[in-house]
């Protein structure tokens, strides 16, 4: 009797210091699709009663990452994509390269648990969704940790996967001398196409090392590389990134310089 009443109180210390998981709700709602040619381009709806909520969610995959997709003119085969936060299951119908039907998103108590060990402990089932649409996974949480991103909050941690906010994107701005910036910054970056790509371009038309708010607004108000050296054939060959930025405010751009040269002014007068 000893042995046994010993045995179930250990078994009770033993429940007590592990946290209960309870399983999560599964979200339903609609979906709609246009096949490109390597992606699906997907609309989802969503609601759910417990918060009451309506979600309404744009997310291109890869034709390769789904289990038993068929693209197929009259195609009704049932679908998966399959994260690590859970299981988008699909039905309906494919026809012209275009796709209709009803999901069910099963999410995985196992992603639950981790994400706990993390610093997340109560994860709502509307947010569970969100992470799994943006495909945000402990292993991204832990890479963004190692590049200083601790304690991000979870509205954040969101934000990062709706903009893609990447490892890759991060580390891409250091090597471009964009060191310390916070998510916020970053996320507006990716926002604004602040992208590797055209920091080199505009850095070949000679605004190298630009300051992160000139090359915020330049990306914002559509200061390219062509329109620099649009300016540059009209005589304006050594404008800063604020001169730049006012032309574009103002709708002045090398055709306006040009008639103005000729006495016309073909600006729209409000």
């Amino acid at each position: 009797m000893k042995a046994t009443s010993l045995f179930f109180s250990l078994l009770t210390l033993v429940l007590l210091a592990v946290p209960p998981v309870f399983a999560e709700p599964s979200i339903t709602g609609t979906w709609t699709a246009d096949v490109r040619k390597d992606t699906l381009e997907l609309f989802l709806r969503t609601s759910s009663e417990k918060p009451k909520t309506t979600q309404q969610l744009n997310m291109t995959v890869p034709l390769a990452s789904f289990q038993g997709l068929s693209t197929a003119d009259g195609s009704t085969t049932p679908f998966r994509l399959e994260r690590e936060a859970g299981v988008f299951s699909f039905e309906g119908r494919f026809s012209d390269a275009k796709g209709a039907g009803h999901l069910l998103f099963t999410p995985n108590e196992e992603y639950v648990r981790a994400m706990a060990a993390l610093g997340y402990p109560a994860i709502t089932p509307d947010k569970h969704y969100l992470l799994a649409v943006f495909d945000i996974t402990p292993a991204r949480v832990k890479e963004l940790s190692a590049l200083g991103f601790k304690d991000i909050a979870l509205d954040e941690l969101v934000q990062v996967g709706i903009f893609q906010v990447t490892p890759g994107y991060i580390q891409s701005l250091t090597l471009h001398g964009y060191t310390k910036l916070t998510l916020a910054k970053l996320i507006q970056s990716r926002i604004h196409g602040v992208t590797p790509e055209r920091i080199r371009a505009l850095a070949a038309e000679g605004y190298k090392a630009l300051d992160l708010e000139d090359l915020l607004a330049m990306s914002i108000h559509g200061v390219t590389p062509e329109f620099i050296r649009e300016m540059r054939e009209a005589g304006y060959t050594k404008l800063t990134p604020e001169e730049l930025v006012k032309l574009r405010i103002h709708g002045i751009d090398a055709k306006f310089v040009r008639d103005l040269s000729d006495g016309r002014d073909t600006r729209k007068k409000e």
